[in-house]
C-alpha cells in the first residue's frame, strides 16, 4: 500500500494533463482529482474494454482506484472538504447495481435522486457555498447521478502586499487592465526550473496558514509554450516541490539581464555564504478568479464516457433509451489574503426524450502575458505523509487579473 500511496500524487497528475488537453483554452479552472474520484467510483462496475480503458485512464486496477478514492474520503485533508454521492431511483435499483453500490465504501453518500433544488443544495453544502448549482439536471427523468465535492478557503501563513500593476513588467497587457498587483514576502518560495515539457519557468509556491497546509504553485514559461505544457510541468513542479525534490536553477547559471519572465541583476554584498554567492527573489503576481464548466463527455481522453458504458448497463432497459450528462463547475479565487477553490463534478443517466436544458459556459480566448498567462497548481501537503500528500486537487490557467 505505502508505494501506491507514493504514486497516487503522479496518476493525478497523469489524468491532469489528459483532462486539460480535453478543456477548452482559455482562463478557466478545473479540477482533476474530483473528476478521477468519479471515474475511480464508478470503474468497479465496468467489464472488458471498458474497463481496461478506464484502468488505463486512472492508472491503477479498478478496484484499487476505488479503494483508494474512499480512503481520501474517509480520510479528508484538513484544508480541503470531500464529499462524493450516489443518488438511485427506486425502481432503477437492479441486484446489478446494488451489488456494485454495496462495493463503495460506507463514506459515499447514498440517496433517492433529488429534486434539482435538493441537488444544488448539496452542492452548496458540500462546497461551503462557493458553488450553488449543482452542474447537471436532476429532475423526474434522473435515474442515477454519481458525484463528488471538493472545496478549500485558506488563507496565507504571510499575506501578499499590494503593488501598482506596472510592476508586472512594461510589457504586461495586464498592467493597462488593473491598478493594482501581488506582491510575494520574502516568506515565500520563488525559483527558477528547468522542466521537461515547458523549458525553463518561473515558480511561486504560497501555503496557506495550517499545519497541514494547502499549497499553491504559480508556474510561467516562455509565451509560445503551450497551455497543456505548462500545466504538464505545473503539476509536476507542484508535486516535486512538496516531496523537496524541486529541480532549482543557479541565478549564477543563468545569463544576467532579461529573461522570458524575469530580471537577473548582480551588485557587491555583504553575505555569508561559503561559496560568497547568495540569491535572493521575488515575485509579483495578478489577483485572479475563474468560473468554469467543463462538458466532460466532450472529449473521450476525459474517461466520461466509459464511465457511463459502466454505469448504464446496471439499470433496467428502457424502451425510450439513455442520455448522459457529465459536467463539472469549478471556481478558484487567488486574492492578497487567501485562495479558495470548489468543484463539483456529476455523471447522471436518465431518461432519453427529453433532453437536458442547454447551460452553456462562458468561453474566453486569450493570448495574454505573473504578467501573462500561467498555469497554477494547489496541492495538498501533510507532514506525517498521509494519503493527501503530495496530491494535486485544483489546477488553473490564469489568463484574466483581477484587482488585488
Amino acid at each position: 500500500m505505502p508505494q501506491q500511496l507514493d504514486r497516487f500524487p503522479q496518476l493525478v497528475a497523469r489524468y491532469a494533463e489528459r483532462l486539460h488537453l480535453a478543456l477548452s483554452p482559455g482562463h478557466q479552472v478545473a479540477s482533476p482529482l474530483g473528476a478521477w474520484l468519479v471515474l475511480a467510483l464508478a470503474a468497479p462496475a465496468a467489464t472488458g474494454s471498458v474497463r481496461a480503458t478506464l484502468e488505463d485512464v486512472l492508472g491503477e486496477p479498478a478496484q484499487a482506484a476505488a479503494a483508494r478514492a474512499g480512503r481520501l474520503l474517509a480520510e479528508p485533508h484538513p484544508a480541503v472538504a470531500a464529499a462524493a454521492a450516489l443518488w438511485t431511483r427506486a425502481d432503477q435499483r437492479t441486484p446489478a447495481l446494488q451489488a456494485w453500490e454495496s462495493g463503495l465504501a460506507d463514506v459515499v453518500e447514498r440517496g433517492a435522486v433529488p429534486s434539482q433544488e435538493g441537488a444544488n443544495a448539496w452542492a452548496a453544502d458540500r462546497t461551503g457555498g462557493l458553488i450553488d448549482e449543482f452542474p447537471i439536471q436532476v429532475d423526474a427523468r434522473t435515474l442515477l447521478v454519481l458525484a463528488s465535492a471538493l472545496a478549500t478557503d485558506v488563507s496565507w501563513g504571510t499575506p501578499f502586499d499590494t503593488v501598482p500593476a506596472a510592476e508586472l513588467g512594461a510589457d504586461s497587457p495586464w498592467a493597462g487592465r488593473v491598478t493594482t498587483a501581488l506582491r510575494a514576502p520574502s516568506i515565500h518560495r520563488c525559483f527558477l526550473a528547468l522542466t521537461r515539457d515547458a523549458g525553463t519557468v518561473a515558480v511561486h509556491a504560497a501555503d496557506s496558514a495550517d499545519d497541514d497546509p494547502l499549497v499553491v504553485v504559480s508556474v510561467i514559461a516562455a509565451p509560445d509554450v503551450a497551455p497543456p505544457a505548462v500545466l504538464a510541468a505545473a503539476h509536476r513542479i507542484a508535486s516535486d516541490h512538496v516531496a523537496g525534490l524541486a529541480p532549482r536553477l543557479s541565478l549564477f547559471d543563468l545569463p544576467l539581464g532579461e529573461g522570458h519572465a524575469w530580471t537577473i541583476t548582480e551588485e557587491p554584498t555583504q553575505t555569508h555564504a561559503r561559496d560568497g554567492r547568495e540569491e535572493r527573489f521575488a515575485a509579483t503576481l495578478p489577483a485572479w478568479s475563474a468560473r468554469s464548466t467543463h462538458d466532460l463527455l466532450r472529449d473521450p481522453r476525459t474517461g466520461f464516457a466509459e464511465a457511463a458504458a459502466a454505469l448504464v448497463p446496471l439499470l433496467p432497459p428502457q424502451p425510450e433509451g439513455f442520455a448522459v450528462e457529465a459536467v463539472q463547475s469549478a471556481m478558484a479565487a487567488y486574492s492578497r489574503v487567501g485562495f479558495k477553490a470548489a468543484a463539483v463534478t456529476a455523471l447522471g443517466i436518465r431518461l432519453a426524450g427529453m433532453p437536458p436544458a442547454p447551460r452553456p459556459g462562458l468561453l474566453r480566448r486569450a493570448a495574454l502575458r505573473f504578467g501573462r498567462p500561467y498555469a497554477v497548481v494547489a496541492v495538498a501537503q501533510q507532514r506525517r505523509r498521509g494519503p493527501w500528500h503530495g496530491v494535486p486537487v485544483f489546477s488553473a490557467w490564469v489568463a484574466e487579473p483581477s484587482e488585488a
